[in-house]
């Protein structure tokens, strides 16, 4: 990679919710490499302090389905850095009592969106103002490819967050298009992250299920989920917005896989 793009975002401000491991991490490292002050938010204090001094940045201790400590998260980055450009709303959880609606409880169902679906309303909801006093911004909320396709290996109410991630972002980008800022979903297909692979350790008759459909024959690496955040946050993808933004190896396009 050049110079010149190594830097796209240089002296911007970026908040990553969940930014203490998975894509959120790769996603802190990526953002930092090309020039952004990065804010580091996650529940965890441990891994959350450690990625932001790896990057940095600034680490701010968040439960996302806290209005009070959304409220909070971002104050602090407008007062340390002075803007907020980049705001990525990555925070999620797939619990395994999240699965088939047969045997999927409602405070399973509850908590799965609180923190998959309320947190990105509370967060977009707080950053916009900041965004609209400064005629600018990019928003990305992680939706998933599973917003998309339907797996009969469900985890229902992942899935059902998940789609209205990618309903809300929709609504939002063309909302806001006019006021400088761009609002797209990001969605991620199997990621080779912690979560995922904790889920899929458990269960390997499910993971080679999944796995059979990917074209490109392998789960992605968190890494290339964080180059698609780099590109949308950046001016590289200054006519996008309200868009899907799939990263899933090709699993939305086929039919069948190559042999």
């Amino acid at each position: 990679m050049s110079d010149s793009k190594c830097r796209r975002l240089e002296g911007r401000t970026a908040v990553i919710t969940g930014g203490g491991s998975g894509i959120g991490l790769a996603s802190a490292r990526r953002l930092a490499d090309e020039g952004a002050n990065v804010v580091i938010a996650d529940m965890d204090p441990t891994s959350g302090q450690a990625a932001a001094d790896e990057v940095g940045g600034t680490f701010v201790q968040v439960d996302v389905t806290s209005a009070a400590d959304v409220d909070r998260m971002f104050a602090v980055a407008k007062q340390t850095y002075g803007s907020i450009d980049v705001s990525f709303h990555n925070a999620g959880i797939s619990p395994p009592d999240d699965d088939s609606i047969l045997e999927t409880g409602i405070d399973a169902w509850r908590r799965v969106q609180e923190v998959n679906l309320t947190s990105v309303y509370l967060c977009c909801k707080a950053v916009l103002p900041y965004m609209l006093e400064q005629g600018k911004g990019s928003i990305i909320n992680t939706a998933s490819f599973v917003a998309t396709m339907a797996a009969a290996t469900s985890q229902i109410s992942y899935t059902a967050s998940k789609g209205g991630v990618l309903a809300m972002s929709r609504e939002l980008g063309v909302q806001f298009a006019r006021s400088g800022i761009r609002v797209n979903a990001l969605s991620p297909g199997p990621v080779a992250t912690p979560l995922l692979m904790e889920l899929f350790a458990k269960d390997q008759e499910r993971a080679a299920r999944r796995l059979v459909h990917i074209p490109v024959g392998r789960f992605g690496e968190p890494e290339e989920i964080a180059a698609a955040v780099a590109f949308l946050a950046s001016d590289d993808s200054s006519f996008i917005t309200a868009s899907n933004f799939l990263v899933d190896g090709g699993i939305s396009g086929a039919y069948v896989t190559p042999l």
